[in-house]
């Protein structure tokens, strides 16, 4: 993986109280497994997996953790995640719950698949 010092997600992370990190730390470990090729990155402020183009972002809020697969991914995943608000291009993992990684690294294979057909 790439980064800069300066757009650092492990410095994005270490900026939230320790069990929120946890949590932080095993998403990006999973997009990470996921999307081993992908350049991670801060846009928007926040973590950026980048592939070809956006791939996945992520950011954590007072009582959630919001994952942005893109519109294609929540449309793709849509049934999947009906248990969880969600809107045109972003979900909304409560921090009080686990985080469903297995969909998680589901919704990532499926970004890098619509990237790397995309950008061909």
């Amino acid at each position: 993986m790439q980064n800069t010092p300066d757009k650092s997600i492990d410095k994005y992370i270490q900026g939230f109280p320790e069990n929120v990190q946890v949590i932080l730390r095993e998403l990006k470990q999973v997009i990470s497994e996921e999307a081993p090729q992908a350049v991670e990155t801060i846009s928007y402020g926040i973590p950026t997996f980048k592939l070809k183009g956006n791939l996945v972002h992520f950011g954590a809020f007072k009582n959630h953790i919001s994952f942005f697969p893109s519109s294609s991914g929540i449309t793709a995943f849509e049934q999947e995640l009906s248990a969880y608000e969600i809107s045109k291009g972003t979900v909304r993992f409560p921090l009080d719950k686990p985080l469903p990684f297995p969909l998680i690294r589901k919704i990532v294979a499926f970004r890098v698949n619509e990237n790397l057909a995309n950008k061909k």
